[in-house]
């Protein structure tokens, strides 16, 4: 059963935000580095860039398969996990502490109202 903490807020595409932090961290959820496997690669967006919410901003690679990053809320990415760079695994073992992908500045805090809730991720997973 995938770990699916209570204070975050997710999108249907397997991405996490906290948004009890500013700028707000964002990942991707355990049950997406389960599918995922062995991530090996993390292409990380470039600070600064300007996101609306749904743009792909980001790719991990597993030994699997490619798979896109969406930003979840609109807004400016003003940070990046450098770690990942070296350590991609890091999403594997610790996908919502260590593994975190990119630092997110809201634009409109409404757009993480209109994300699942914790309740609502846990039943699209199952």
């Amino acid at each position: 059963m995938s770990n699916v903490p209570d204070n975050l807020r997710y999108r249907e595409s397997h991405e996490w935000i906290d948004p009890t932090q500013d700028p707000s961290p964002v990942g991707i959820t355990d049950h997406a580095q389960e599918e995922l496997t062995d991530v090996v690669f993390a292409e990380l967006p470039k600070v600064g860039r300007q996101v609306a919410a749904g743009d792909q901003v980001a790719v991990i690679e597993s030994v699997k398969a490619a798979s896109d990053i969406y930003a979840p809320v609109a807004g400016e990415i003003v940070a990046v996990n450098d770690a990942l760079v070296s350590n991609p695994a890091l999403i594997n073992t610790d996908p919502y502490g260590a593994g975190w992908m990119f630092k997110i500045k809201l634009a409109n805090a409404a757009d993480v109202e209109a994300m699942l809730s914790p309740e609502a991720y846990r039943k699209q997973i199952g």
